[in-house]
Order: C-alpha cells, then sequence, then structure tokens
C-alpha cells in the first residue's frame, strides 16, 4: 500500500510561492520577483518559524512575526528585521544589526524593506548571479543606505536585503556590490 501525502492547503501553496519568488530574486540580485500577495505577511509566514529571531518596526508586522511562531527581540539581536530605511533612526538601528562571523556568515541578518522598484536613484549592482552588471532603481530609501550597507557587507559577512513594493520583491544579498554610477 502507497501512502500518498495530504494535498496541500492554500497557505503552504502561498508559502511555497513566496519561498520560491525569494530563492529567485537571491539567485539573480536585482530582478522583480511577485509574491502571491502584496506586503510583508507572506514573506513572514516563509521565513519565519519557531527557531528564528524577528523584529519589526510597526506593531501589525510584530504580530505577524508572533503569530508565526518567532521570537520578537531588540534589532540587533534579530536574525530577520521587518526596517523601513528612510530615515536617520533607521539607519541607526540598521548599523547595528548582526553581519555574521568569518566562520558563520550565514548569522548576517536579513533585512525586509519597503521601496519602490523603478523608481528613484539609478544603482549598478554586480557579484554572483549578476551577468556584468544590473542598472535598478529603488525609490523611498534614506540616501546614505548603499554607503552604510557597503561598511556591513564584507563578503563573507554582511547583511542580506529583500525590497518589497506590493506584491513585487528584488533581493540583494550580501555578495552584491551596489554602486551610485
Amino acid at each position: 500500500m502507497v501512502a500518498h501525502a495530504p494535498p496541500p492547503d492554500a497557505g503552504e501553496v502561498r508559502d511555497n510561492a513566496t519561498f520560491n519568488a525569494i530563492l529567485g530574486a537571491f539567485s539573480r540580485p536585482g530582478t522583480v520577483h511577485r509574491l502571491p500577495e502584496a506586503g510583508p505577511a507572506s514573506i513572514v509566514h516563509a521565513l519565519l518559524d519557531r527557531e528564528c529571531r524577528a523584529w519589526a518596526d510597526t506593531a501589525s508586522v510584530e504580530e505577524m512575526i508572533r503569530a508565526s511562531g518567532a521570537t520578537v527581540v531588540p534589532s540587533d539581536l534579530a536574525g530577520h528585521l521587518f526596517l523601513s530605511l528612510d530615515s536617520d533612526a533607521a539607519l541607526d538601528r540598521l548599523a547595528r544589526v548582526g553581519t555574521g562571523e568569518g566562520l558563520y556568515p550565514d548569522e548576517g541578518a536579513t533585512v525586509v524593506t519597503p521601496a519602490r522598484l523603478a523608481d528613484g536613484p539609478q544603482l549598478r549592482l554586480t557579484g554572483p548571479g549578476i551577468e556584468g552588471q544590473a542598472l535598478v532603481r529603488l525609490g523611498g530609501l534614506h540616501p546614505a543606505l548603499w554607503r552604510l550597507r557597503a561598511g556591513l557587507c564584507r563578503y563573507p559577512q554582511g547583511i542580506e536585503m529583500i525590497v518589497v513594493d506590493g506584491d513585487r520583491i528584488a533581493a540583494i544579498p550580501r555578495s552584491t556590490t551596489v554602486e551610485m554610477p
């Protein structure tokens, strides 16, 4: 007798689609991928579980984190941060996040931030997963973000970024160099 797994429910389908979008975005930095629903909720559901430590700058996302089973911790201890990077205070918070260690670079934080894709200043991305260079526009972010990020990302250490614009995302891994041409 062959046992069959039950069909996935709607939540599993959403989480799998979200995870595949995130994986595609990190595999090809700067490319835009679609989430099954707008906003950070599907990312929370796909990435967080009881073994994760997370922080959010809004009460609604913090509630989603708690519902996922992840532990809400101070931002400097979080492995996942949901943070709008549009102010000096946000950059001060970002400057204190974990970037991993030489033997454990995967302990660097993943930062999920809202931004406007295809708007704002043009950025040149280079690095693994990019053939030559990728030119992208990201609006709604603090102008000093990229200089701060460069200081935090000393490969293999650094931070991973997921930029969210409605139901669209792009990723910037710690191995990606970001320049303003």
